[in-house]
């Protein structure tokens, strides 16, 4: 078990770190909510890292000292939008903590990560909680609180890698905005991959990629995703993101002298972050006198790689691509299960909203949703007869939107309806065939009792696997193929044509396959599908067409 920890071993993970996070880059980029100038929080993440271990790679020492400088020069130096910058002081904190140490053990590391999170927080005009910080903090309390228990890096990291992830969960709940959307903080998701990253080097797990990746394309992702609360920007006080270095620092500048320049920009604008030493300093503040904050700068020293954007246009720029893209409908769909809402995705929905069985959304959070999708009328399918009020309900609250709710009581028949769905012709019509389409399809469910008692004129045990409709208790059994096998019989019609079966998550592929041929077999004049769901609580979902 590895109890310390070398400088060799220290730069590999720095390196894995890096390569891991540069790999989940784009998923991270796809988590973020708001359209502002700042950039993509996987992307200025990584290349904040990046730039830390091109700084190593130009460090010949082992010495932990030397890799720790290294680390946190580059980190500063290559800090990218609001999220890199407090990347780089999670990894400035963080090497603090460890560059006079010869080794490091569980206990320094911990307060290392500790250490990260204080230095990132400080760096940070008004901290807000719910992001990265958050996520930074909430590791190295717990890292405080066991590292008397664990004495190897092999438990130690893995337990904390645990509470880091836990933390990255609880931030819709910590910042409204992120709940509102229905993602975690991206900031907290890349921090993740950098803890893990670090963790696979120590147990000598290689990452694949290799190679960082030299392009900095954005990647495609939803337009949900993209447009998110994009026309709730509302007026921008502060016009131009101003950032720059100031280099080659007075003499007679001080430490207080760089605060006094901190509180100055706070006067000037918001966002404001300024930090570093008396060898170098790095400054972010949105302001409406980008020339004045320059001047003030000037009093400490020289500036270098000076940049001004004007958020004005860009603000101009993403409303006009917003308005360009509108769709004139769109559909809305209630998913549960991975490949249920990717089965949604490829019938053209626009935004999937996870909730099923035990999740139902609320009218709330079903209005959100319809008003951050891009278009004028939205037909929304909420896939679950429990559902349908709160759709109903949620008509209400949107605003500027045409709201039509189908209302389909299961998932084949919402995706009848999405299959329905014709943009070439009016809203009325597509309503009308959409209703009609719920006809087409008869629906069944697989799964078990959860307690025991008597219904439909069946004598339940407690974990019996059932088949119902949405109406009743069709057949039971004590093995899950045999009772597929007996709703299938008890549902199917002479007109139907096509049965096919959607397995959840519970489910192996090759078991679906086999029931799949034995339906096969037992009805040669339908067709016999299969598609993963995903779903949990359901072992199938069953339509016939």
């Amino acid at each position: 078990m590895q109890k310390t920890i070398n400088g060799a071993m220290l730069k590999n993970m720095i390196v894995t770190a890096a390569k891991l996070l540069d790999i989940n880059r784009a998923t991270i980029d796809s988590l973020n909510v708001f359209p502002v100038p700042d950039g993509d929080t996987g992307t200025n993440m990584s290349l904040t890292i990046r730039s830390a271990v091109q700084e190593l790679m130009n460090c010949n020492s082992n010495a932990i000292h030397d890799i720790a400088e290294a680390v946190s020069k580059g980190a500063l130096r290559g800090a990218r939008g609001n999220s890199g910058v407090i990347l780089s002081q999670v990894l400035r904190g963080f090497c603090n903590a460890i560059k006079e140490a010869q080794t490091i053990d569980t206990k320094l590391f911990a307060a290392a990560l500790q250490n990260g999170a204080k230095v990132a927080y400080g760096a940070v005009s008004k901290p807000k909680e719910g992001t990265m910080l958050t996520v930074a903090r909430m590791v190295g309390e717990h890292a405080m609180q066991i590292k008397s228990r664990f004495k190897d890096f092999e438990t130690l990291l893995p337990e904390l890698i645990q509470k880091g992830n836990e933390a990255v969960e609880l931030t819709p709940d910590l910042l409204p905005v992120l709940k509102k959307v229905g993602v975690v903080d991206a900031g907290g998701k890349g921090l993740m991959c950098v803890y893990e990253g670090m963790y696979k080097a120590l147990i000598g797990e290689e990452v694949s990629g290799g190679e960082f990746a030299a392009s900095e394309n954005k990647p495609s992702g939803e337009t949900l995703m993209e447009h998110a609360d994009i026309m709730n920007l509302g007026v921008i006080e502060f016009a131009y993101c101003t950032e720059f270095f100031i280099i080659n620092i007075k003499k007679k500048t001080t430490l207080a002298d760089i605060e006094k320049l901190r509180e100055k920009l706070m006067n000037l604008g918001d966002c404001v972050i300024v930090i570093g030493d008396l060898e170098l300093v790095k400054v972010h503040v949105h302001t409406n006198r980008p020339g004045v904050a320059l001047s003030y700068a000037l009093e400490l020293g020289e500036l270098d790689k000076v940049k001004i954007e004007n958020m004005l246009e860009q603000n101009r720029a993403l409303k006009k691509k917003y308005e360009a893209e509108k769709k004139d409908m769109a559909m809305l769909a209630v998913s549960v299960g991975e490949g249920i809402s990717e089965i949604f995705r490829d019938l053209t929905v626009d935004g999937i909203i996870e909730g099923g069985q035990s999740m139902n959304p609320s009218a709330s959070s079903i209005a959100d949703a319809a008003q951050r999708i891009n278009a004028d009328t939205i037909f929304e399918l909420p896939n679950n007869k429990n559902n349908i009020l709160a759709a109903e309900q949620a008509k209400s609250l949107v605003e500027g939107k045409t709201i039509h709710v189908i209302p389909t009581k299961n998932i084949p028949q919402g995706f009848s309806a999405a299959l329905a769905f014709d943009p070439e012709v009016s809203a009325e019509e597509n309503k009308a065939n959409m209703i009609h389409a719920l006809d087409n399809v008869t629906a069944g469910q697989v799964t078990y009792a959860v307690r025991t008692t008597k219904i439909d004129g069946f004598s339940l045990q407690e974990g019996d696997i059932i088949g119902l409709d949405n109406k009743k208790i069709l057949a039971k059994g004590d093995n899950i193929a045999e009772v597929v096998l007996k709703l299938v019989e008890k549902l199917k019609s002479m007109s139907d044509e096509i049965i096919t079966l959607y397995y959840g998550e519970d489910v192996k592929e090759e078991d679906a396959a086999e029931l799949q041929t034995v339906l096969q077999e037992k009805y040669p004049d339908c067709d016999v599908e299969i598609n993963y769901g995903g779903q949990p609580i359901y072992y199938y979902l069953i339509a016939l067409e």
